[in-house]
């Protein structure tokens, strides 16, 4: 079974002046993979707080972060044949990903949706329980965009499973 793509985006902070510091995806066949972004010059807004829960800094992403044209082209390889990727915080990462492809000068081959919109009410009704759950059970460290784009997907893989077990269960 091929799952959704998920992407998930780690920032230098909330609001006006922040940008994307790390994408992470989770791919259609579970395996996971991130990068670290290079700051553009003008990309001066940083929030300590945003630092305290991802754990990076910025002297990091200047030693191992990739020019942000590498990312997007790297995005657009992955995502290009599927053509979407899901995302939990849609409003957020979005506006991130528009200001990555536009520092690039590039121009994404694949949208970016609401990860809600695959969601019946049932998995919702479960979610956050199932990603606790998930949390505690595999020792995920939070806040980190490979580890989180995979918890995402496991969450859905794992609240689609108990949706089609209830209605297997349920008598018609």
């Amino acid at each position: 079974m091929t799952l959704p793509i998920l992407l998930d985006i780690e920032a230098s902070g909330f609001g006006r002046g922040s940008y994307p510091i790390e994408i992470g995806l989770a791919r259609g066949d579970g395996s996971v993979c991130a990068f670290l972004i290079q700051p553009q010059a003008e990309w001066t807004h940083w929030d300590p707080k945003a630092e305290l829960l991802h754990g990076i800094s910025r002297d990091r992403l200047a030693r191992e972060g990739y020019p942000v044209k590498e990312v997007a082209r790297w995005l657009n390889d992955e995502l290009s044949e599927a053509g979407i990727a899901y995302s939990d915080s849609w409003g957020y990462d979005n506006t991130w990903l528009s200001l990555l492809f536009h520092h690039a000068g590039m121009l994404p081959r694949f949208r970016l949706e609401a990860l809600r919109s695959l969601l019946c009410d049932a998995q919702l009704a479960a979610w956050k329980r199932t990603k606790e759950s998930l949390i505690r059970e595999r020792g995920i460290q939070r806040h980190r965009a490979g580890e989180d784009a995979r918890l995402l997907q496991l969450t859905y893989l794992r609240t689609r499973e108990a949706v089609a077990a209830m209605r297997r269960d349920t008598p018609r």
